[in-house]
């Protein structure tokens, strides 16, 4: 835990003592069912994997200057050195890129994945342990368990490592691979392979030069051997993939801070372009080079075809928030609880070791026997936070969401069977039957606690009434691509 200048502590995720005796463990799986999911949000691992989240999203927000104007950090941008250990491990993820290379794809049409793909993950299982040993510092990987029978770190490294890059058996690749590559990130901060610095210098590295190529470097998988999405909520979700961009791209696009400022909730950094604009083309190509939220949704954009409110309707529903970029940040991380960590079908392989227990989190509540983190509409019962809001019990209506007005409430109207159709803390489109030009007045939602903080208990998706019902149109009016039925 770090200090900031007004002596206010700040939560970061905490290293080993080289001095300390600890025993590592292979890593093993421990959900095998939803409850074991709801279980999941009470454990060291859950907490740990939240701390180092919101570590790196603090860190991509704009930082005040001195002379008062912000530092952004746009992708590829000169203002952020890059230590040994990320250059290192950038030389890791290049040599998968060359298997690549090295492992093509079958010829001809697929419905499905390609087949080769099978092949690339038998060779990076083949040679993890060499990659990482060529790439990773020895003192590191070696580090015995201080129990003889016990297994060095490089068990642990490994696991999550080889968690990060698909199914060779299902052919897919889903946000549960990008859980598991933070947590490789994230073991290996806890084993202090990351230099020390003053916070958020290292933290930024690793979003800029570690995480944005490893997400480039999946793109070029999902491409090559057509990949299927894992655990995907179809259309209703967010993304097919990944979930990281948007959080940390968000926080790209936010309100300058500096050490003492508490991360922004709402406001955008000025000259950004407006969430609404993610329907442009032109400006999503522009924009994708910089910022990691547009490179996400120039991905989709390479991979999908026909209006984008059709094809991600989620992320539409999104870019009518009014509030800024740092209300999307908010959203996005509080999002990420709900439809990640919190589901079933996302959590089931993430595998628990020393470094990312199992063991339970003694300043959490415990979970409540009728918990179900499933992927479904169904809700979770508050578990109260000591200190902290409540978040609401249940998840929204789904007929709520991007239905067409227009649709009858009969036979052919139901919600999809995979969650809600719109984000938790956006708000559903107007209705075409509404007379009234103004916008709806809305409910306050409930307070969110600061994203610069771990939640010290679960935190459940809630629908918050407080998003813009119409995302603006852009100045110029062309180029708007909408809900034919959203008037």
């Amino acid at each position: 835990m770090n200090s900031n200048p007004d002596g206010r502590a700040v939560r970061v995720l905490p290293t080993l003592d080289p001095s300390v005796s600890h025993v590592f463990a292979k890593p093993s799986k421990k959900i095998h069912d939803e409850q074991d999911a709801s279980t999941f949000l009470t454990t060291k691992a859950y907490t740990d994997i939240m701390t180092f989240l919101l570590q790196l999203n603090r860190s991509m927000f704009p930082e005040k200057q001195a002379d008062g104007t912000p530092q952004a950090w746009p992708m590829n941008t000169e203002a952020v050195q890059f230590s040994a250990p990320v250059r290192q491990l950038q030389h890791l993820l290049s040599k998968l890129e060359d298997l690549v290379q090295e492992v093509p794809p079958h010829d001809g049409p697929r419905r499905f994945g390609n087949t080769s793909f099978r092949r690339w993950h038998d060779v990076l299982e083949e040679r993890a342990e060499k990659l990482l040993e060529e790439c990773l510092p020895a003192e590191l990987l070696q580090r015995p368990s201080s129990d003889e029978s016990g297994p060095p770190a490089e068990s642990e490294l490994k696991a999550y490592f080889l968690g990060s890059w698909g199914s060779g058996q299902r052919l897919d690749y889903g946000t549960g691979h990008e859980l598991s590559f933070l947590a490789f990130l994230g073991a290996i901060w806890k084993l202090k392979g990351f230099p020390q610095s003053d916070p958020g210098v290292e933290e930024r590295a690793i979003v800029l030069g570690v995480i944005e190529p490893y997400l480039e470097l999946v793109r070029l998988l999902i491409k090559t051997y057509n990949l299927e999405p894992a655990g995907s909520h179809g259309v209703w979700g967010l993304d097919d993939h990944s979930f990281l961009p948007y959080i940390f791209g968000s926080a790209q696009f936010s309100p300058a801070i500096d050490a003492t400022d508490l991360t922004p909730e709402e406001g955008s950094l000025p000259d950004t372009p407006d969430p609404s604009e993610v329907v442009r083309a032109a400006t999503v190509e522009r924009e994708r080079k910089t910022n990691l939220y547009f490179s996400a949704i120039g991905f989709i954009y390479d991979m999908k075809k026909g209006p984008f409110w059709e094809h991600s309707p989620m992320l539409y529903d999104i870019s009518g928030v009014r509030a800024g970029w740092g209300k999307i940040n908010k959203g996005m991380i509080k999002m990420y609880n709900g439809e990640v960590l919190s589901k079933f079908p996302v959590v089931q392989h993430f595998p628990f070791g020393s470094l990312f227990s199992w063991d339970r989190d003694p300043y959490t509540a415990a979970p409540s026997t009728t918990v179900h983190a499933t992927s479904g509409p169904q809700g979770r019962p508050v578990v109260p936070d000591a200190g902290l809001p409540s978040s609401t019990s249940a998840r929204p209506n789904v007929d709520s969401g991007m239905k067409a007005p227009r649709a009858s409430s009969g036979a052919g109207t139901r919600a999809p069977p995979m969650g809600p159709t719109a984000a938790p803390w956006a708000a559903a489109r107007r209705d075409v039957s509404t007379t009234s030009s103004s916008i709806p007045s809305t409910a306050t939602g409930p307070a969110l606690p600061d994203t610069s903080r771990p939640p010290s208990g679960p935190m459940a998706p809630t629908r918050a009434p407080w998003a813009a019902a119409q995302p603006p149109a852009p100045p110029g009016g062309d180029g708007l691509t909408k809900a034919p039925w959203a008037k």
